[in-house]
Order: structure tokens, then C-alpha cells, then sequence
């Protein structure tokens, strides 16, 4: 199985960064894990409502460029369905059993995900109506991915 984080921007934070490689390093025992960068778009603080379409439509091409037509495609929204760490844990399963073996998950810049990156994305996932941190967001799907194997594998770690 192969799970891949599609993100927008770099991650800065030395804490962040340290906490994904713990995931990935726990993750390495039951698929192979890759998260991949694509540039952000640079953009002023005030955008106008084209603006903020263009800056999204750039940063969409790119994420979409580094998706391939047979994976799998989770799109975090904020208007996505919401999911009991059991209840994800059961969709990964339920999609590795009928033959998906290429999972990737978006995470979109600061503006959010393109209209196209949206219409490709065979699910969309939220995790509440929090705002949070792009960086921190990639902490906390890698923490649920690894949650969701444990619970496959029926590991105390759950509880």
C-alpha cells in the first residue's frame, strides 16, 4: 500500500517536521509513505476575489500534476465529511480490500483547494470546523493515518 500527502508550502517548523518523520517512521511498517511539496503561490494579504481564484488555480495545477489518475484522492475541505478515527480507520480498509493501493490526501495552501483539485478528489475530509495551521494539519493526518492502521491491526495504541 502507498499513502501519499500531496500539501502546498514547505513546512518551516523544526518541531513539525520532527513530529511527521516519527509518523513516517511509524508508518514504514505498514505501507510505504510519502508526502510531497508543491510551492505555494506568493500573494499579497488583501486579494480580490479573482486573485484569490487565480492563487488557487496555480497552487491546483501543481497539486495536480503530482497526481496520478489511479490513485485514490482524499481532499481535506472544510466542508467535507466528518469521520470517527473507527469510521476512517474502516474506509481505509474498505478501500485497500476492493483495490486501492495508491492513497493520496490533499492539503491545499492558505486560500484552499482549487474547484478542479476538488472535482478530482474521489472523497473529501474534514476534520471539524477548526481553523488550523496548514503545517500543524499535516501532523495531525499523519498521527489519524497511523491511528487508522493501529485500530486495522487491533493495537491497544487506540485506546
Amino acid at each position: 500500500m502507498n499513502i501519499k500527502l500531496v500539501v502546498v508550502g514547505k513546512l518551516k517548523e523544526k518541531y513539525f517536521a520532527a513530529a511527521i518523520a516519527e509518523y513516517r517512521k511509524r508508518l514504514s511498517r505498514f505501507c510505504k509513505f510519502s508526502l510531497v511539496e508543491v510551492r505555494d503561490e506568493k500573494a499579497p494579504e488583501s486579494l480580490s476575489l479573482a486573485e484569490m481564484e487565480q492563487v488557487m488555480a496555480k497552487e491546483g495545477e501543481r497539486i495536480l500534476d503530482k497526481v496520478s489518475d489511479r490513485e485514490y484522492v482524499f481532499a481535506l475541505a472544510i466542508n467535507g465529511q466528518q469521520l470517527t478515527s473507527e469510521e476512517f480507520a474502516q474506509q481505509i480498509k474498505d478501500l485497500t480490500t476492493y483495490g486501492h493501493s495508491d492513497l493520496t490526501f490533499i492539503i491545499g495552501g492558505s486560500l484552499g483547494l482549487a474547484p478542479a483539485v476538488l472535482q478530482r478528489a474521489d472523497a473529501k475530509l474534514s476534520f471539524g470546523k477548526f481553523t488550523l495551521p496548514h503545517q500543524l494539519m499535516r501532523v495531525v493526518l499523519c498521527e489519524q493515518i497511523y491511528r487508522a492502521f493501529m485500530i486495522n491491526s487491533n493495537s491497544p495504541y487506540h485506546k
